[in-house]
C-alpha cells in the first residue's frame, strides 16, 4: 500500500462515523436506524454523510414550519438515495448539479451550500457520466479509500474552460459533500474532488482524535498569500499535497493542452508548498494526536519530494 493510502487509512474515524450517524438517527428518531457497517466499510460512510443531510433539512424545515418537507426527511432517512445514486467503481455517489446563485447560505457561514431533500434530481447524464469517470482516474491513481469515504455527494457547479479558475470547496455541517466547478476532463475533476475530499478527511480526524487547534497561533500561506490560523495552515498543507501526489502519478498518462495544464499546476505547487517546510513542523506540533500528526507529516513529506 502506498504512503498516502497508509496514511489515510485512519480507524478513529470510522469509529466517529459509526458513532455519529448512530446519534443523528437517534434524535431524529428514524424508524430506517440500521446497524453500522463495518470499520472499513464505505456504507457507513455513505450513511454518514447522508445522516448529515437529514439533519440539516430537516432541522430548517421544523425552523420554517415546513412541516411536509420535515415529514418527508423523516420517512426518507438516506435522502432518497437509491433513486438518485449514480454507479462508480467505488460504489454508488449521489451527483446533483446546482445554480451556485440559488444556493442558501446559512446565518452562521456565508459559503453557499445545498442539501439533498424533496426536490433533489440527479444531474444530467453526461455530468454523471463524467463524475464517474473522474472517480475511476482517482481510485486508479491510490485513492480509493479517500474518495469513497469522504466524497459521497459531488455537487457540479459551473462548468468552465480548461484554463479558467475552478472553485471548490466542503463545509464542516455536511461531512462527505463536495461542492466544485467542473471542465470536461474527468482527470481535472478528479484533482479536484481529491482536494476536498481530503478536507473532509481532515475535518473528520481533527473530531475523532478531539483535536482543538489553537486560533491564536497564525502562519503565512502561500496559497492566500495571507497569514491565517494554524487551522487553515494545516488544512492547505494536506489538500494540496494530496492533489500534488496524484498529478505526478496522472501526468505520464496525459498528453497536450491537458498535459501542459497539469504540469504547470504542478510546477507551481511545488513552489508554493516549499515555502511551508518549517512553518508546518511548528504547525503540527498543534496536533495533540500523535498518530495523526505523523499522517499528516507523511503526506507532507511525500509531496515535498516530489
Amino acid at each position: 500500500m502506498d504512503a498516502p493510502a497508509t496514511a489515510l487509512s485512519f480507524a478513529p474515524i470510522q469509529a466517529q462515523h459509526r458513532d455519529r450517524t448512530r446519534r443523528i438517527r437517534t434524535v431524529l428518531k428514524s424508524a430506517a436506524q440500521r446497524q453500522a457497517g463495518t470499520p472499513d466499510s464505505a456504507e457507513s460512510a455513505a450513511d454518514y454523510c447522508l445522516a448529515h443531510h437529514v439533519l440539516e433539512g430537516a432541522e430548517t424545515a421544523a425552523r420554517a414550519r415546513d412541516t411536509a418537507t420535515f415529514d418527508w426527511y423523516g420517512a426518507h432517512p438516506d435522502t432518497n438515495a437509491p433513486a438518485l445514486s449514480t454507479s462508480t467503481v467505488i460504489g454508488p455517489r449521489i451527483v446533483v448539479a446546482t445554480d451556485p446563485d440559488r444556493m442558501p447560505r446559512s446565518a452562521i457561514s456565508e459559503t453557499p451550500y445545498y442539501v439533498l431533500g424533496p426536490g433533489t434530481v440527479s444531474a444530467p447524464p453526461d455530468l454523471r457520466e463524467l463524475a464517474a469517470a473522474a472517480y475511476a482516474v482517482g481510485v486508479r491513481h491510490g485513492f480509493a479509500g479517500l474518495l469513497a469515504s469522504h466524497a459521497v455527494v459531488l455537487c457540479l457547479l459551473h462548468r468552465k474552460k480548461l484554463g479558467d479558475t475552478l472553485d471548490s470547496w466542503t463545509i464542516t455541517r455536511l461531512p462527505g459533500t463536495i461542492y466544485c466547478d467542473h471542465v470536461d476532463e474527468p482527470v481535472v475533476l478528479a484533482r479536484d474532488l481529491i482536494h476536498e475530499a481530503g478536507h473532509n478527511w481532515l475535518n473528520d480526524a481533527l473530531a475523532a482524535t478531539a483535536c482543538k487547534i489553537s486560533e491564536e497561533t497564525t502562519f503565512y500561506s502561500p496559497w492566500k498569500r495571507t497569514m491565517r490560523p494554524a487551522f487553515g495552515f494545516l488544512h492547505a498543507c494536506f489538500a494540496f499535497p494530496l492533489t500534488m501526489i496524484y498529478t505526478a502519478r496522472v501526468l505520464p498518462s496525459t498528453s497536450g493542452d491537458l498535459h501542459r495544464f497539469l504540469s504547470t499546476y504542478l510546477d507551481q505547487q511545488r513552489g508554493l508548498l516549499a515555502g511551508t517546510v518549517d512553518d508546518h513542523a511548528h504547525a503540527l506540533g498543534l496536533i495533540t494526536d500523535p498518530d495523526l500528526r505523523r499522517r499528516l507529516r507523511t503526506v507532507h513529506h511525500e509531496a515535498i519530494g516530489l
